[in-house]
C-alpha cells in the first residue's frame, strides 16, 4: 500500500530521490489504501484496499467511480460494478455482438426443462392394462379424465413424446398426479420406463428400465390430489435426438398399500436441454 500527493519538493538530492520513489510506488500500487488518497487528481485510479474495489476519479474531480470488484483470494475479478459497461460495439472473438441488452436479457437459458402428458393422451397396454380412459363428473369444479389402475395387480399404459431437439439426450425423471375415489388409504407407487425410436428403427424394441418413484401417501378423502415425489433418473432406451420416445407408465402394487383404484391424472416429464432452440 502506498500513496503520495504526487509534488515532488525542492530538497536535497537523497530525500529527492526517497520522494520520487514513493511517488514512483504510489503510481504503480494504483495509490492502494484503505482511506482515499490525500490529494486527489481527475481521471486517478485508486485501489481501496478494505472493500477490494478499484476505483476511477471522476473528470470533475469530485467523486470516485467505482470499475470492479477484485476477488483477492481466487485472483480474478468478482464482479463489475452496478455502473456497468456502455459500449457502442463489442466484440467477442472474432464475432460481432450485434444483440441488444433487452434482447440478451431474454435470452431462454437451457438447462432443467418440464412436459405434462394428460392420462387423455395415454392408453392402456393390451396386456396387464389399466382401464380405459374415463370421464369423471364431480359435483363441483372440473371433471376428470382418467385412468384407473388396480389395487392387486401391477397394470400399465402408455404415451409418446418427442422431445425437442435441443433435448440433450439424458436421463428424465417424472412426477405422478392422481387421485381415488372412497375412504382409501395408504400409499401408490408408480414406475415409469422409455424407448426412443428413429427413422427405420424396429418399433418392437425393449424399453429401458423402469423406475419406481418413492410411494406417496393419500390422504383417505375422496377426490384429493396427489402429486407424488419427483422420481430418480430414468434412462431411455436407445435415446437419440430428433426421435419418438415411448413411455410406460405402471402402478407398482408390490410397492404401495392404498387399498383401492389410484386415478392417474397425468405425469409431469423432467428433461435437460442443452441447446438454446431447436434449429
Amino acid at each position: 500500500m502506498s500513496q503520495h500527493d504526487f509534488t515532488i519538493a525542492n530538497q536535497s538530492f537523497p530525500a529527492t530521490r526517497t520522494d520520487l520513489n514513493n511517488a514512483l510506488q504510489a503510481l504503480a500500487s494504483l495509490s492502494s489504501g484503505a482511506a482515499e488518497p490525500s490529494t486527489k487528481f481527475a481521471n486517478q485510479l485508486w485501489y481501496e484496499t478494505d472493500t477490494n474495489t478499484l476505483k476511477l476519479r471522476n473528470p470533475d474531480n469530485d467523486a470516485w467511480i467505482s470499475l470492479a470488484v477484485i476477488d483477492q483470494a481466487n485472483d480474478n475479478v468478482l464482479s463489475i460494478t452496478a455502473q456497468g459497461i456502455v459500449t457502442a460495439a463489442l466484440t467477442l472473438g472474432s464475432t460481432a455482438v450485434t444483440a441488444s441488452a433487452a434482447d440478451i436479457n431474454a435470452l431462454k437459458v437451457q438447462g432443467r426443462e418440464t412436459i405434462y402428458v394428460p392420462a387423455g393422451a395415454m392408453y392402456p397396454t393390451t396386456t396387464a392394462g389399466c382401464s380405459t380412459l374415463s370421464q369423471v363428473e364431480l359435483t363441483n369444479g372440473p371433471e376428470l379424465k382418467c385412468l384407473d389402475f388396480d389395487p392387486s395387480t401391477d397394470e400399465s399404459a402408455q404415451f409418446t413424446v418427442c422431445f425437442p431437439k435441443s433435448w440433450n439426450e439424458g436421463t428424465v425423471s417424472f412426477q405422478a398426479f392422481f387421485t381415488t375415489t372412497g375412504l382409501h388409504s395408504g400409499t401408490v407407487a408408480w414406475g415409469l420406463s422409455g424407448v426412443c425410436l428413429g427413422e427405420s428403427d424396429n418399433c418392437n424394441t425393449a424399453f429401458g428400465t423402469n423406475v419406481v418413484a418413492a410411494a406417496k401417501q393419500h390422504s383417505g378423502v375422496t377426490n384429493d390430489l396427489n402429486i407424488a415425489a419427483e422420481s430418480g433418473p430414468v434412462t431411455i432406451n436407445t435415446a437419440a435426438e430428433n426421435e419418438m420416445t415411448f413411455f410406460q407408465i405402471m402402478r407398482d402394487t408390490s410397492a404401495d398399500s392404498l387399498n383401492g383404484d389410484a386415478r392417474l391424472l397425468g405425469v409431469k416429464l423432467f428433461f435437460t436441454t442443452n441447446g438454446k432452440n431447436d434449429t
